[in-house]
């Protein structure tokens, strides 16, 4: 049975997920090395998939490692200044012929759903097109960089119009310009232009590797924009198969674009657990922050009740009803990720008396561990500083041991103030801590 209960908590856990993509925009773009991988057509099951669940796909693909074996086989060395290729006439047919193979070689196994696959049988539409106007980069730093070219214009319209037809949209890093010059494109510039032209939802940059901290080795999963800018001065020798996509998906949020989703697509269904998991795999770009504390609302009181609810059938909080939380709601604060509330405590202020009392402090289990309750102690600290608060209290069954480890001394109820004194319930026996604060 543990299977089969597993896989009902996982489906009714991304069921909210499969609702709110369906009928949105998600750009998704994937590298070269991606194509050539044995293990390709798990992504574009993963793509069907998407495709099914009503999503309006638009794929941007990337051909340079199959740019420089065509180079490799004629003898050329492939040139590269800042990161760009340097597109000469052998080179741009090189372009041509890459882009033309990768474009039908993916068309070809979306088309047939995937024969031996859960997706056999899809019939999944695909469009490709001249969706990019292009221009010349020109010549920069003495460097001509010939045929390579930026994103000009997205005919964001002619895209519109074969997703409304259900159609997965197929884009390769080249643009036209309007006298019929060809350019050869950064695939992440084109992904990224794309989805700010769309207004996408989502821009996902499947890597070739995940972020992961220069400094202890550790993934990275989310990161503000103005975190981004910071990681990117601090470390300058990052790989380009980090710096690029991460670059990309700052100037998306900058543009407009909500969340931007980094995942190392070697992760099998990594995709997939990206985008219908709370916590996902990947890394999370975004304007804001993912996860945030924040004074509370009353459209919280639903949430903070399902947090509180198991503790208190545990003996751990105090049973409170949905109206006595309604008139408190102002001293109650918040952690809130990606909707979901898995933080919460409050601090009632005595404002005459000079004293708050610590209440309903709680974190979600799957989220317990990693300092959120800290964070929470440390705001209501400040918060009574503000309000000149001289000692704080607080009413606890099951972890004292907590509150003393963080500077509460055990005291007794003749020392509560008579408010609290007059609240204290003798059937639960709480132990009563203060904290001396002023």
């Amino acid at each position: 049975m543990e299977p089969q209960k597993s896989f009902v908590s996982w489906f009714r856990d991304s069921s909210p997920y499969i609702h709110a993509h369906r009928n949105k925009t998600f750009v998704i773009f994937f590298g070269g090395e991606a194509v050539l991988a044995d293990d390709f057509e798990h992504h574009v099951h993963d793509f069907a998939l998407l495709n099914s669940l009503g999503i309006r796909l638009v794929l941007v693909h990337g051909i340079r490692p199959q740019i420089d074996q065509r180079l490799a086989k004629l003898d050329v060395p492939a040139r590269f200044h800042h990161n760009l290729r340097i597109t000469d006439d052998v080179a741009l047919q090189c372009v041509k012929e890459a882009a033309g193979l990768v474009r039908v070689e993916i068309e070809a196994l979306l088309s047939m759903g995937l024969a031996n696959s859960p997706m056999a049988g899809a019939k999944i539409k695909v469009a490709s097109g001249n969706f990019v106007v292009a221009k010349p980069i020109g010549v920069i730093d003495g460097i001509d960089y010939c045929h390579t070219g930026e994103v000009r214009r997205i005919d964001s319209a002619a895209i519109h119009q074969q997703l409304d037809q259900d159609n997965v949209v197929l884009i390769s890093p080249v643009g036209y310009s309007p006298s019929g010059e060809i350019f050869n494109l950064s695939a992440e510039q084109v992904a990224m232009a794309v989805s700010i032209a769309l207004k996408a939802e989502k821009l996902v940059l499947l890597t070739e590797q995940s972020c992961c901290s220069p400094d202890n080795g550790e993934q990275i999963q989310q990161m503000t924009t103005a975190e981004a800018d910071a990681f990117l001065l601090q470390h300058p020798d990052l790989p380009t198969s980090v710096s690029l996509p991460l670059k990309a998906a700052m100037q998306s949020c900058q543009s407009g674009i909500d969340r931007v989703h980094l995942i190392d697509r070697t992760i099998d269904g990594a995709l997939l657990l990206e985008l219908f998991s709370r916590d996902g795999i990947g890394m999370l770009i975004s304007s804001t922050a993912f996860e945030e504390l924040r004074p509370a609302t009353l459209n919280d009181i639903g949430g903070i009740l399902e947090l509180i609810k198991p503790l208190e059938q545990q003996g751990k909080l105090a049973k409170r009803s949905r109206e006595k939380i309604e008139m408190e709601i102002a001293d109650y604060i918040v952690i809130e990720r990606d909707g979901l509330i898995i933080g919460c405590t409050a601090l009632h202020p005595d404002l005459q008396n000079r004293f708050g009392a610590i209440a309903c402090l709680a974190v979600h289990a799957d989220y317990q561990g990693s300092a959120r309750g800290n964070r929470m102690l440390e705001h209501v600290y400040r918060k009574a500083g503000e309000l000149k608060l001289k000692k704080l209290f607080v009413l606890s069954t099951q972890t004292m041991h907590w509150f003393i480890d963080r500077g509460f001394l055990s005291s007794s109820i003749t020392d509560l103030p008579d408010r609290l004194k007059s609240l204290y319930n003798p059937q639960r026996n709480s132990k009563v801590l203060c904290k001396d604060i002023a």
